[in-house]
């Protein structure tokens, strides 16, 4: 159970490009960082329009002065404080996240980015090495590895509890595009666009989270080939799709399916991964996240609850309120950030990081999966071997 104790000694000085007004990620990034005093607001490039940013910013109580036009500014004028950020968030449309990231990393700064982290695998193993050789932390916002059931999924399954894996069945299919929304909402028209989108929609949109939801479920598993089917059933949105089939096989053996989709009407989320073994299986489905169930052949199905006694220790430790009281995506996002906090201040003492976190290696594996995914489905739906 977590109390709210620090820690790490002191608050990192923190700031943010992008998340202004009207930006819902842009709260959820700030309520999570802030929540347990790991990270301190102390600048923001927050807008694109300079005076709106400005504006906003002095809503969040940062001086007028550390309130900056664009990100360039901010990091050449922190640089010249005694007291200048240590950290930045980048939460802007996904064709910015690579120069931004690339120049945070150069300016000596760590870095949370919202995914997807690039558009090119050349460009995320630019990142990847650009990270080691600065000794910075990047977290990436997979924000629903935070909530604890993932991480007894992750204990069941090291325990061998389900036996030798051989499917994984993972989703994330909602329903709210499935007309052309875009067309009078300025937060998804962006995301239609490949110029600023990069080179797909629900694949990288929404795919990834349960792809990397698995990966930590099951960090021994590596993809070997995939093929992919992409659809744009809002004709106006090709060559982006609005919903994909992906199958998988790993390397011991075992198949994946991921299906990515904004069309599935009427659901909310519809976000779950299910993994399946020899012996027994197991499912999280993200409106429900404080359960796992846990599916023995031949037994009654178990539904395990957050908090509860029964639970791999490392499963409770982020816990922020006791079993029955239901915790949701704003305690995963805080559970997230204090472990970037931790990373961050680990290696700035030399240290690496002995836990899980969505990392620059994460943010890489999430291109290289839409790669090709893109790949596959441009040539007809193809074997293609992963690399």
């Amino acid at each position: 159970m977590y109390y709210g104790e620090k820690k790490i000694e002191n608050p990192i000085r923190w700031a943010m490009v992008g998340g202004g007004k009207g930006s819902q990620i842009g709260y959820i990034h700030r309520s999570a960082a802030l929540r347990d005093f790991n990270f301190a607001l102390v600048a923001g490039a927050f807008d694109i329009d300079p005076e709106r940013g400005k504006a906003f910013g002095k809503e969040l109580h940062v001086a007028k002065d550390r309130c900056y036009p664009d990100y360039k500014t901010m990091f050449a004028e922190e640089a010249k404080r005694e007291d200048g950020i240590q950290a930045v968030s980048v939460a802007t449309p996904n064709g910015t996240h690579f120069e931004i990231t690339k120049a945070a990393l150069l300016a000596g700064l760590h870095v949370v980015c919202e995914k997807p982290l690039c558009f090119t695998t050349e460009e995320a193993e630019e990142l990847e090495a650009l990270a080691e050789k600065q000794n910075k932390v990047v977290g990436v916002t997979y924000g629903y590895a935070g909530h604890q059931m993932i991480q007894e999924a992750r204990k069941l399954i090291e325990k061998g509890m389900l036996g030798k894996i051989r499917i994984v069945n993972m989703q994330f299919s909602h329903g709210f595009h499935n007309v052309a929304v875009e067309k009078n909402t300025a937060s998804t028209k962006w995301r239609v666009d490949p110029k600023v989108a990069g080179p797909s929609y629900v694949l990288g949109d929404v795919g990834t989270h349960p792809l990397y939801l698995s990966e930590v479920m099951l960090p021994d598993m590596k993809i070997r080939r995939l093929m992919c089917s992409r659809q744009s059933f809002v004709e106006s949105r090709a060559p982006l799709e609005d919903n994909a089939m992906t199958i998988m096989e790993y390397d011991n053996g075992a198949v994946g399916y991921v299906w990515s989709s904004c069309v599935n009407c009427g659901s909310m989320h519809g976000q779950k991964v299910r993994v399946i073994g020899e012996k027994a299986s197991l499912e999280w489905w993200d409106e429900r996240p404080n359960q796992l169930t846990y599916e023995v052949q031949g037994e009654p199905v178990r539904v395990l609850e957050r908090g509860m006694d029964y639970l791999d220790d490392s499963s409770c430790t982020e816990d922020r309120i006791g079993a029955g009281h239901p915790e949701g995506l704003f305690e995963a996002w805080s559970n997230l950030y204090s472990r970037f906090a931790q990373a961050m201040d680990a290696a700035d003492k030399g240290k690496k990081a002995d836990f899980w976190y969505p990392d620059v290696h994460a943010g890489a594996e999430g291109v290289r999966w839409v790669e090709n995914c893109v790949r596959s489905a441009d040539h007809g739906a193809a074997w293609v071997d992963y690399r």
